[in-house]
């Protein structure tokens, strides 16, 4: 198979500390890497890790104003990261999103193939006011338009795209580790839990649907603990520790980037509640999924995707308040932890993922090359 040059552009840079594209191009870059690809990650240049090489993939750091001129800053940074990758030639570049970067299309290297991860459907997330939505709903259009392929990573957004646009976007999803028990923290550093406690892991957005699901805990008879991962420092954060502060069961634990305590948190867990309502195939949902974790799920059509009946499901704090107290993991559950782990094994683990990645992305290569 050729060896290509590929460069990963719209994500913060890796290896991870922020959210889930950070996480998939860290796993998607070292795996092409290792495959013989001349792998190029863009970073931003206020991320923590500063070395030009990361496991085997080039790392070129951009300038990125963010945290002078808040928002606005993304954008200058996805230009930065453009205007460089215009000057070196890259057989392919694999753009993680469109929120920043579409609006430059223009300006994307006119020699590279360029295949966007559409990501989610942005412009239905609470957070953004309406001139924003409206502006990622033209953004969306403008990255099906300056993209030569696309890629949905859930079912249901390749069904809206190929409906909206009249394309055809490749399906492929996220994946997760598998780990052992001999992986995992067997000690006491989070003893709180040991398989009797309640985990949710989420950045804090309204559609992430965290404050329904702690409305159901407060609401519940429980007297388990509550663990929530996530950075609380944004306006919804300090609302949410605010709003619970004298339920004592509830503990915010702050953003966990660790890999081997996230997976120690969800070995714990006796119920993990996934909230996430807009969007497609979201890795905190596969990890707990691989970490044989029962899970509560937000009822949309993107989890449905992924879960199918492996779940338990909630719309409302009432849902949530029922399945706290009520839930008591039988054989029906224990039947749905192993459902769900087969998945990962046989479909949504990172190898088989990243043979897809590169079978698309060879794909692409030969259509417009040869």
């Amino acid at each position: 198979m050729k060896s290509l040059k590929i460069a990963i552009l719209g994500t913060r840079g890796i290896p991870n500390n922020y959210g889930g594209f950070e996480y998939a191009a860290e796993r998607l870059s070292t795996a092409l890497a290792f495959r013989g690809h001349d792998i190029t990650v863009y970073n931003s240049h206020n991320h923590l890790y500063k070395r030009d090489i990361y496991d085997g993939v080039h790392i070129i750091h951009c300038y990125d104003p963010e945290s002078k001129i808040g928002t606005a800053g993304q954008f200058v940074y996805d230009l930065n990261c453009l205007l460089d990758a215009r000057k070196r030639n890259f057989d392919i570049i694999l753009m993680f999103g469109y929120t920043s970067n579409a609006i430059w299309g223009r300006l994307y290297p006119p020699k590279s193939i360029i295949i966007t991860n559409m990501d989610g459907l942005e412009w239905k997330r609470e957070k953004y006011s309406r001139p924003i939505r409206v502006y990622l709903k033209h953004a969306e259009k403008l990255a099906v338009r300056f993209s030569d392929f696309h890629i949905a990573d859930s079912l249901a957004i390749q069904k809206y795209l190929a409906a909206k646009y009249n394309i055809e976007p490749a399906y492929i999803p996220y994946g997760a580790d598998l780990y052992g028990h001999d992986e995992k923290i067997s000690g006491g550093e989070y003893p709180r839990n040991n398989g009797n406690g309640f985990l949710l892991m989420a950045r804090m957005e309204p559609e992430n649907n965290v404050e329904t699901i702690l409305t159901g805990f407060h609401q519940s008879y429980s007297r388990k603990k509550f663990t929530v991962i996530g950075d609380i420092q944004n306006r919804f954060g300090k609302y949410l520790t605010n709003k619970f502060k004298n339920d004592l069961r509830i503990e915010f634990s702050g953003a966990v980037f660790d890999k081997q305590k996230v997976n120690n948190y969800l070995a714990q867990a006796y119920i993990y509640f996934h909230g996430h309502s807009v969007g497609g195939t979201n890795p905190s949902l596969l990890q707990a999924m691989a970490n044989k974790t029962l899970i509560a799920s937000h009822s949309n059509p993107f989890n449905a995707a992924i879960l199918e009946n492996d779940a338990l499901y909630f719309s409302n704090a009432n849902d949530v308040q029922f399945i706290i107290d009520n839930t008591q993991i039988g054989e029906k559950e224990e039947t749905m932890i192993r459902n769900n782990l087969k998945k990962i094994q046989h479909e949504f683990n990172w190898n088989a993922i990243a043979d897809r990645y590169e079978g698309f992305i060879m794909e692409c290569y030969n259509k417009m090359k040869l």
